[in-house]
């Protein structure tokens, strides 16, 4: 198996509280599977608290014994691949057992198929509405699910919702339950980052729009607010070279110059990341150091050291001394598509930009180097740094 994806889902040495999420789910699954009904269980936490590494122990575990009918879904491309790439070192894993969710939907519902469990990560990316474009027709893909298994484990983070025809909440999640069984397992300790919890909290502040403080300098994680992004750039690379995955990202809003839909910014310019057939997901691509990641490629993935370009859609408030976002300079319009059955506030849309960045920040486990397109927001991110 590759050694990163096994570092990062398939850690040998688990924390004693995940061994008690999963000691407790295991319960919660296996009553369900004995009461014939269809059951919910819901992993929820924060980006880096190891949702995904208590699932993959599950998964292993269920996936791996012939007495149960099972599947892994998941509805994010790269994340796909690399799941499909473990798979192939799981002995009694199949690896046409994990899909995505609208082809095991369709394909379950065209030939009667039923299951013991589903698991689902990243389940906050699931359709929760109508997608004709993708081939989904139904009205909520968890609903779906939950029809075809006795019981779906699902991973959320609420925090990650970034788009309308993936719009989830608390409130609708439970809705679509309904009168089902579930149970909520809730983790809420930081395993990426070696940061601390007041760095992390800088983090959430930040992208919350709340009054920027100096970042605290108590722990081992790395940061760095840089002047230009090329500079930023050539740290990125020296950190690539020496550990690996170490990556540039970005949110959107950068204009188009000279016809080139680029990252451009000082000395700078690199291209988006690019979907790619290939079976290597964009992190573990060693070309990827050429060009810009985003939520399409990264979420979901460990990286040791994250370069973030804080893009045109984000600026700076001296009255209130924080970070503002500006939604029309936000260039990637899924995030602004209307719902027949959901009506959006210009507050919900900002919290969907906002998770954008907040996804990204915390990629890395060892560091995390920015820089802001918006020169007043640089600024003041400098002067703090200068100042601390």
């Amino acid at each position: 198996m590759n050694e990163v994806l096994k570092e990062q889902f398939l850690i040998d040495k688990l924390s004693d509280d995940q061994k008690s999420v999963i000691a407790d789910m295991n319960t919660y699954i296996n009553d369900s599977l004995a009461k014939q009904q269809h059951a919910v269980a819901i992993i929820q936490g924060a980006a880096g608290t190891g949702k995904s590494v208590v699932l993959m122990q599950l998964v292993r575990q269920y996936m791996t014994d012939k007495h149960y009918k099972t599947a892994l879904v998941v509805n994010h491309p790269e994340l796909y691949k690399a799941y499909q790439d473990m798979a192939k070192d799981f002995s009694g894993l199949n690896p046409r057992d994990i899909r995505r969710p609208t082809a095991l939907i369709n394909d379950a519902q065209k030939n009667n198929h039923k299951y013991d469990v589903i698991f689902v990560d990243e389940a906050h990316l699931l359709y929760s509405k109508s997608e004709p474009y993708a081939h989904y027709r139904g009205k909520n893909q968890l609903t779906d699910l939950i029809h075809l298994a006795k019981i779906v484990v699902v991973v959320y983070d609420f925090n990650q919702v970034f788009q309308s025809k993936m719009y989830w909440s608390q409130e609708l999640l439970l809705d679509t339950i309904g009168t089902h069984p579930y149970q909520q397992f809730n983790m809420d300790f930081q395993y990426r980052m070696i940061a601390s919890d007041a760095q992390v909290d800088w983090m959430d502040k930040l992208t919350a729009q709340k009054p920027i403080a100096p970042f605290p300098n108590n722990s081992h994680f790395e940061f760095e607010v840089f002047s230009t992004a090329g500079a930023l750039y050539e740290k990125i690379k020296v950190k690539n070279k020496k550990f690996g995955l170490s990556r540039v990202v970005a949110t959107s809003g950068f204009p188009r110059i000279n016809g080139r839909h680029n990252v451009e910014m000082d000395s700078f310019s690199l291209p988006w990341d690019e979907w790619d057939p290939q079976r290597t997901h964009w992190a573990k691509r060693e070309s990827s150091i050429t060009q810009v990641g985003t939520i399409y490629t990264l979420q979901g993935f460990d990286l040791n050291y994250v370069g973030m370009i804080i893009g045109p859609s984000f600026g700076y408030d001296a009255k209130t001394d924080s970070m503002t976002i500006i939604p029309e300079k936000y260039s990637h319009k899924e995030i602004f598509k209307k719902r027949q059955d959901l009506q959006f506030t210009a507050e919900q849309y900002q919290e969907f930009i906002a998770n954008v960045l907040n996804v990204l920040i915390k990629r890395g486990k060892y560091g995390l180097y920015i820089t802001a397109y918006d020169d007043a927001l640089r600024e003041r991110l400098l002067t703090l740094q200068r100042d601390n």
